[in-house]
Parts: C-alpha cells; sequence; structure tokens
C-alpha cells in the first residue's frame, strides 16, 4: 500500500492500552493526515512503500503531547509574578491593565512557538481576544481547543481591595458571551478541523448564575465542553461564600455542571469529599502542578481524584505564574510533587504522568478519538526525539527500560527534534517551518517595552513582593 511516509526503525511509544504501548524497532506509516499503520519495522516496510522514510534509528517516535489548560494572552508577562503573595492583585492586574490586544497577541505567539518546539501538538487555551488568538494556531498549523474568557467583570476590578465582593455586571458578561459564540461559529471545525471551540466561563465567582447556566444550554447545544477554573484558590471560595452562601463545587452540583461537559481547572481549594464528587459526576480535572505549586505553594488534589476514579490531565497554565509552558517540565513537576505530598516515592510514577499528558489527557478534552495515541485511523499528530540527547542517554531495555523515567524526571524538550501535525511537518531538526521564530521574539521584546514604560508606576504602587526584590538588588 501507498502512503505518504513512513518513520521506521524507531523506540515507538504508542501509548495504547494500559500501559505506554512500546514497540523497541518500530515504525509509523502516514497517509494524508493520519495514521495508516503502526507496528515492527519489518511488518511497516513490507507491508507499505512511501515517497519519504523516515529513518529514525537512535530516536523515539509517540504521539504529539497536549497541553489541556493554557492562558496564551499573558505569556507576554512571564516571568513578572514569581515568589510572592497576592499573585493576581499585585502582581497581575498592574501589567494587564497597561497592555494591549496587540501586545498580548504579539506575546501568545511565542508561547505557541514554546510548546511546538516541546513536542505539544494540542493546546487548550482559554483567553481574553482568543478571536485574534486562535489565528496563530491556523497559521503555525497546530491543534487547539479554543475559549473565550467569559466573565461579568469589569477591566477596573484590580482596584477593588482584597476580600471585598466583586461587582458583577451582567452587560459585560453578555457581551464576552457573544464574543465566544462568535468564536464558536468563525472557527469551530475550521483548519481541516484541527480548531474546535469550548465555551470558557472564567470561575464560578465571576458569573452570574443566569450567565452560568446560560453557557451550560449553549455547551450543550453546540454539543462541546465548559473549560473553567473550579475551586482554583481561597479568594474564590471567599467570594463563593460571600455571594451564595456555598463553596465552589456544591454550588456548581446544584446547577448540574458537574457532568462530563466539564473540564474542571486546578480544584486546589476542594475538599476531599469535594474532590472525589467532581470524579463522581464524571467532569475531567485539569492538575497544573507547577502553575499551583509556583503561584500558590499548594498541591492540589489529584490523586484523591484519580483514586476516585475520575479522568484527568496535565495543563501549563500561563507563563507569569509557571514561567513555562513546556510539558515535560509539567510530567516532572507532577510526579515529583505528589510524591513529596504523599511521602511516597511510588506515588505518581513516570507511566502515569506521561499518559496524562497524552492519552488520558485526550479523553479529559474529548479528542481520544482523535490523538493522544498512535493507532491507525487517528490523527498523525507525531513527535520524534533524539534517544543520543545526553538527558536521553544511555538507552536500557533489559532487564528494566529507562526510556519512560527519563522522559519524565530528566528530558527537557529540546530533545524533540521533529513534530507533525494532521500529517504535516512542522517542525524539523528544530526549525520551525511555518513561522519565522526570530521575528516572532522581536516583536514580543518590542511588545514588552512599551509595557514595561506604561506599568513602572501601577508596578511601584503595588509595592510587591518582587518589587521590593527589585528594589532591594536581589533581581
Amino acid at each position: 500500500m501507498k502512503v505518504d511516509l513512513i518513520i521506521a526503525h524507531a523506540f515507538v511509544l504508542t501509548m495504547e492500552g494500559a500501559g505506554v504501548g512500546i514497540v523497541e524497532n518500530g515504525a509509523v506509516a502516514i497517509n494524508g493526515d493520519s495514521i495508516a499503520a503502526v507496528g515492527a519495522t519489518d511488518e511497516i516496510l513490507a507491508g507499505y512503500q512511501a515517497d519519504r522514510v523516515i529513518d529514525a534509528s537512535g530516536k523515539l517516535v509517540m504521539p504529539g503531547l497536549i497541553d489541556a489548560h493554557m492562558h496564551t494572552g499573558l505569556s507576554i508577562f512571564r516571568g513578572m509574578a514569581q515568589d510572592m503573595s497576592h499573585w493576581m492583585r499585585k502582581g497581575m492586574w498592574p501589567l494587564m491593565k497597561n497592555s494591549t490586544k496587540e501586545e498580548t497577541l504579539k506575546g501568545s505567539l511565542v508561547t505557541i512557538i514554546e510548546g511546538i518546539k516541546a513536542g505539544t501538538t494540542t493546546f487548550c487555551d482559554f483567553d481574553h481576544s482568543m478571536g485574534r488568538i486562535v489565528s496563530h494556531y491556523a497559521k503555525i498549523g497546530a491543534r487547539a481547543r479554543v475559549a473565550e474568557t467569559v466573565n461579568e467583570l469589569s477591566d477596573d476590578i484590580g482596584k477593588l481591595p482584597v476580600g471585598e465582593l466583586y461587582p458583577l455586571d451582567p452587560a459585560i458578561g453578555n457581551r464576552k458571551l457573544v464574543a465566544n459564540i462568535k468564536l464558536f461559529e468563525e472557527w469551530h471545525g475550521k483548519e481541516n478541523g484541527r480548531i474546535t471551540c469550548l465555551f470558557g466561563p472564567q470561575g464560578a465567582d465571576m458569573l452570574g448564575k443566569e450567565l452560568l447556566l446560560e453557557v451550560k444550554a449553549l455547551a450543550q447545544k453546540y454539543d462541546t465542553r465548559i473549560h473553567m477554573h473550579v475551586a482554583q484558590g481561597d479568594r474564590e471560595i471567599e467570594q463563593m461564600v460571600k455571594r451564595h452562601q456555598k463553596r465552589t463545587i456544591p454550588y456548581l452540583d446544584e446547577l448540574g455542571y458537574l457532568d462530563s461537559r466539564l473540564m474542571a481547572v486546578h480544584l486546589t481549594e476542594a475538599t476531599k469529599e469535594e474532590t472525589q464528587l467532581v470524579a463522581k459526576r464524571g467532569a475531567s480535572m485539569i492538575y497544573c502542578a507547577g502553575s499551583i505549586g509556583i503561584i500558590d505553594g499548594l498541591v492540589p488534589p489529584i490523586m484523591d481524584f484519580l483514586e476516585a476514579g475520575g479522568q484527568a490531565a496535565l495543563g501549563s497554565d500561563q507563563a507569569p505564574g509557571n514561567n513555562c509552558n513546556n510539558m515535560f517540565n509539567e510530567m516532572k513537576f507532577a510526579a515529583i510533587l505528589n510524591k513529596v505530598k504523599r511521602a511516597d516515592p511510588k506515588v505518581f510514577p513516570a507511566w502515569l504522568s506521561l499518559r496524562l499528558a497524552t492519552i488520558e489527557s485526550a479523553k479529559a478534552i474529548g479528542l481520544d478519538h482523535e490523538v493522544g495515541s498512535l493507532k491507525a485511523g487517528k490523527k498523525a499528530d507525531v513527535i520524534i526525539l533524539d534517544l543520543e540527547a545526553p538527558t536521553l542517554c544511555p538507552i536500557y531495555t533489559d532487564p528494566i527500560r529507562n526510556i519512560v523515567p527519563n522522559l519524565v524526571y530528566s528530558a527537557r524538550g529540546n530533545e524533540v527534534e521533529t513534530v507533525l501535525i494532521d500529517g504535516q511537518v512542522i517542525m524539523e531538526n528544530r526549525k520551525l517551518l511555518t513561522v519565522d521564530e526570530k521575528e516572532a521574539f522581536r516583536q514580543a521584546q518590542e511588545a514588552a517595552d512599551q509595557i514595561s514604560r506604561r506599568s513602572r508606576d501601577d508596578i511601584a504602587a503595588a509595592d510587591s513582593d518582587v518589587y521590593r526584590m527589585m528594589e532591594d538588588g536581589y533581581l
């Protein structure tokens, strides 16, 4: 049978079955946008012919990684709000109020490039101005599940003193919901189906009951999912108790929100009972280990969720929190932090981290029929890594294979040499083929310079921990 491409003589991680589905001398045949076959190299070469055959000796072939929660529009603020308390009010608001949509758009592209170069092929992006950000995914050739951020908050919410109840404005919420609907109608299913749309209520504390219910009805109408922060911090819980006399998860349960359409992000402040309820109801959990670890110094209850039978995924969140959007970083954080939390080195093994960035993530975001594993009929979202990189060398295959532990605990992401999405080569020999990286970086730096100039007074007035570090010579 004639196909477009064969990748042969590789270690292949299919992520099929209960483990990682390794084939030690394996090959993948690709035709058009899909995988035609996966198996032993001899079998594939005997049964298929291709115009191009990649000799992947000394390489690892695996499914592209999935980043299940991102805010790429915040990436322009990378590294500006670390090691501090009151992250949102003192760290983010002074920057956000002094930035333009055009500037955040330039930062967004840099983060997508970062993800691609570290093997991410599917991005779940959740942000303001998604109607413009989504064009980056189309241009670069990535797969994306996108949502417009919907809330009822005014742009000057950062001026509100800590602890005061947010004033909600239904008119603002309706305007933002219209933008989310417009995103759906203009982009859902576009780019050969690579772009799909979700609804993005920011959090139960930031929308009134009526708008939350309207979002739920729209998700049913459009047969899509809801991407929402749930119990993401003590600020949210305090707001919910003040406004509704209920914590977030019981409140959402009363509204019928806890079902398989919900991608519940963080669950940082969820009790064990609440965590088990979310799992029982069938909602998925998106676990952002690095972001919550850095911003809040906490480990969300991912183990309680998994032990309750829940479907979970890993996400990188935003650059000014996590500082990077690299799923190798997330896999490592997830495994290590949970071992420390449980004081048990057997907790959260490497294979689990890898599954939560591939096939389990695909299930959690509703794309497992297309991506997450290497299987005939699925989309050809494939990455090739160099096993001769120092972080992955040497290789043992007997009596213990070390490839998976090294991927999670040692790899940095720069071992990724080639990235295919929808059967198209997007990156080869670490060079992106669809966008000019250097020009993207130059434009982002110009935008950052402007934000720096405009935000100086507001940052000084906020007097954050990180600003004082700067004043004292520690930065």
